[in-house]
């Protein structure tokens, strides 16, 4: 389970990832002059600053009367001034640099990284030596290491330095290698040239954020010197790097931390880790991380692919006709949300943890109204629910700003949050108070989508303790928001105002508008929300009362329209297209992730959703092809789903510029727009999972997107809605066998097309069928069920 190659990287999105969710590398496997690009989860620009505006709450009446006089226009001009300041940019530490006594010339060279042990590996051969070096992050120690070995005894020479990106000083200390800085104070994103894009403030006020990382090598053999230049080693047998950095951020206050000291961190995880044998550090990391990555298998049909053959050329030249690229493809976006995101670490953002640009695309920031909620689609489904912590503890942070953000920018009770956050959890609409687009930056639904994580969290694990002490608050926050924000139109529905579907225009009277009243997304995610704070109430025997006020709302609101070529309007008015084929799908939320469409529950909007996706088209950016497979799973089109896969399974190449037509993957399999984000493979894996388990409805489907060239295969681990854990084996597209087992007590539903038994230890229990095609039998925690097809 490999992706590999044959020749070092040359850009960036050639390199092999690896991370223990605050520590991020990219590792280049150059032969002579190693390059290693560092990441630190909380190095940020900036600090927390007053980012509301309270002119938006007298702007606010203005522009919804504007809107209901069609003068979208207008609005859009207006409401400019309702923006806050951009937020802060995730930043790059800088590189470790090895550079290597032996030369360039080198055979027999190969670079992979095994998914299943979280570990990079060099290999190569100079003057009749073989090299090897093995990197990995390990989240036991904190560390990153880069072990060195050779085949002869004495052949390990070289030089090791850490060289900064930002502003920094290096120093020695001891036998260890030090780097130290303080961030910007302001980085203006990449799509915005203002004056200084890059703001450092003065060392003795500024309230950035300082950082160190630390250097240091343990030898067998050989000997040491440590100068100016870096760590030098050399004729030693074999040599261990480890590498720990650290940041002033203290997650406690969600603050620039003086009494935080990044250096005695680095010193303390240092010492630790130097103290071990490097047998004991390696050990304790496949230990960790094969504990997580092992709990999901995927088997589609033997590779068609040779196994030696390097990544981007499989890519090239099977694509996903062969069924173990997909299968790579699936566990990488495993392997990346493990490497990026672990209890205690910051939720991973734009780009994961992995970014080596200072003005990073889009600020690599947390981009609400898709990016960010797509990054956690498969923490639940592909049984990483430890892997969602970081989201759903940044989302309670976001929940406490959001407050000031409702009651300054619009007069609501509640909390909010925009298009765009950050480190500090800026919950104002972003756009440098009036260079942003509304068509992105004004609109408050981030809170009301981010909020149902926590309910996603507790439909999984049925933790009805995190359903009322933490997910609960939070989901009512959410929808006092709701209930202020709604307002009566003339004819006495419910609706919002202004509104957007989210970075596409509609054409009015000559005009690109991005401002009407009650977008369908609007309408989905509010709708879902109050159907959640409903449910939640009454498993929780709460707030009677205000679930009473949910209801009456719920019941008001604007029932969501078909336009004139039978598809899910976008608009509440049936408004032409800025972009028939625009990437984003926001309209269709309901359907996927959402569970508010089904076919069930609304057959006919649930077809003119599916009208609309068909009028999409199958093109799109990386992340939108990842969508686009959970929708088609949800619309139960396998095969069309799968034509998802083979369009993200084509090659970018590391220097292709910005697209927003054509997306697909780099060498490397990460996601590209391009350029690169992280979202895509997060969806892809996610999308991969519900074509072959659905649980958004009262039951269980096995298999309900299996694509026509899937005919044999297993998928084991899978977790499913109500507290199960699924294995389902198939045969000529046909389910021949699944194993679940139940964290609860309870009766089970599942919905089968053909007859089936179950058993439990090897004895066969009643089932009960219903009428919905559904079969009904009752489960023990713990015990495992056998459901067996025929």
């Amino acid at each position: 389970m490999n992706i590999q190659f044959q020749s070092p990287a040359v850009y960036w999105t050639e390199a092999l990832p690896i991370g223990n969710g605050k520590l991020g590398g990219m590792v280049f496997g150059r032969v002579e002059k190693e390059r290693i690009a560092l990441n630190e989860d909380t190095l940020w620009s900036g600090s927390p600053a007053s980012w509301n505006n309270p002119d938006a709450k007298e702007l606010l009446p203005k522009i919804r009367e504007l809107i209901s006089q069609e003068q979208y226009a207008e609005a859009d001009r207006l409401s400019k001034k309702m923006m806050g300041p951009y937020t802060q940019s995730y930043l790059p530490f800088g590189d470790l640099n090895i550079i290597m006594d032996h030369g360039q010339l080198s055979r027999e060279y190969s670079r992979k990284l095994d998914l299943a042990s979280g570990i990079t590996t060099v290999a190569y051969t100079v003057g009749g030596v073989q090299y090897t070096r093995e990197v990995f992050a390990s989240h036991p120690d904190q560390v990153i290491v880069v072990r060195l070995s050779a085949s002869k005894k004495g052949s390990i020479s070289f030089r090791a330095k850490l060289e900064g990106t930002l502003r920094c000083t290096s120093a020695v200390e001891g036998e260890h290698y030090t780097l130290s800085g303080r961030a910007p104070e302001h980085i203006t994103p990449n799509y915005y040239d203002g004056e200084d894009p890059v703001r450092y403030g003065d060392p003795e006020t500024s309230k950035a954020l300082t950082y160190h990382g630390r250097l240091a090598v343990v030898h067998e053999g050989g000997t040491i010197t440590v100068d100016a230049d870096g760590l030098h080693i050399q004729g030693a047998d074999s040599a261990t790097l480890y590498f720990s950095a650290a940041t002033s951020f203290d997650p406690a206050t969600g603050t620039s931390s003086a009494d935080r000291k990044p250096d005695e961190i680095t010193l303390q995880t240092v010492q630790a880790v130097i103290g071990k044998a490097y047998p004991d550090v390696r050990s304790q990391h496949l230990e960790d991380h094969k504990a997580l990555f092992g709990r999901v298998t995927l088997k589609l049909g033997e590779s068609k692919a040779p196994a030696n053959l390097p990544t981007d050329r499989r890519i090239v030249e099977y694509g996903s006709s062969d069924p173990g690229l997909v299968e790579l493809l699936f566990h990488f976006g495993r392997y990346l949300m493990i490497a990026s995101s672990r209890e205690g670490t910051q939720p991973a953002n734009l780009q994961g943890i992995w970014n080596e640009e200072t003005r990073a695309p889009w600020s690599s920031n947390y981009t609400l109204n898709i990016n960010a909620p797509m990054n956690y689609w498969a923490a639940e489904s592909c049984n990483m629910a430890e892997m969602h912590e970081p989201m759903l503890h940044f989302i309670e942070r976001l929940a406490e700003n959001g407050k000031d953000t409702a009651e300054t920018n619009y007069g609501a009770r509640g909390w909010t949050a925009h298009h765009n956050s950050d480190l500090w959890a800026q919950t104002s609409p972003v756009g440098d108070y009036g260079h942003g687009d509304p068509v992105w930056a004004l609109w408050p639904m981030g809170g009301i989508w981010l909020s149902q994580h926590l309910w996603e969290h507790y439909a999984f694990s049925q933790d009805e303790d995190f359903l009322r002490n933490r997910a609960y608050p939070v989901l009512k926050g959410a929808a006092l928001f709701c209930l202020d924000w709604l307002i009566p139109n003339e004819d006495g529905y419910l609706i919002t105002s202004p509104s957007t579907s989210p970075e596409i225009k509609f054409r009015f009277n000559g005009e690109k508008c991005a401002l009407s009243a009650a977008t369908t997304m609007d309408l989905s995610l509010i709708a879902e929300l109050l159907d959640i704070c409903i449910q939640s109430s009454e498993i929780l025997a709460a707030d009677e009362s205000f679930r009473e006020e949910l209801k009456e709302a719920r019941s008001r609101m604007l029932p969501m329209q078909i336009g004139s070529q039978g598809q899910l309007q976008e608009w509440s008015k049936d408004f032409e297209f800025e972009d028939v084929h625009h990437r984003h799908v926001s309209h269709l939320v309901g359907v996927y992730p959402g569970r508010l469409l089904t076919e069930s529950s609304n057959p006919e909007l649930f077809k003119a959703a599916q009208t609309s996706l068909e009028l999409r088209g199958d093109g799109g950016t990386g992340w939108s092809l990842g969508w686009k497979i959970g929708l088609w799973a949800r619309f139960k089109d396998g095969s069309r789903a799968e034509r998802l896969i083979s369009n993200l399974l084509t090659l970018v190449k590391g220097d292709d510029p910005i697209n927003h037509e054509r997306g697909g993957v780099y060498a490397n399999l990460f996601d590209a727009h391009p350029p690169f984000q992280i979202d895509g493979n997060f969806a892809a894996t996610a999308g991969i999972a519900e074509m072959l388990l659905q649980s958004h409805q009262e039951y269980l489907e096995l298999l309900p997107a299996l694509p026509d060239s899937w005919k044999d295969g297993e998928v084991t681990g899978l977790r499913a809605r109500g507290g199960y854990e699924v294995d389902i084996r198939w045969s000529q597209g046909v389910l021949t066998e699944a194993v679940l087992t139940s964290s609860i007590t309870q009766s089970c539903r599942i919905r089968s097309e053909g007859k089936v038994t179950i058993s439990e230890d090897g004895h066969n229990i009643a089932i009960e069928q219903q009428d919905d095609g559904c079969i009904v039998f009752p489960v023990i925690s713990g015990q495992r069920y056998v459901v067996t097809a025929g």
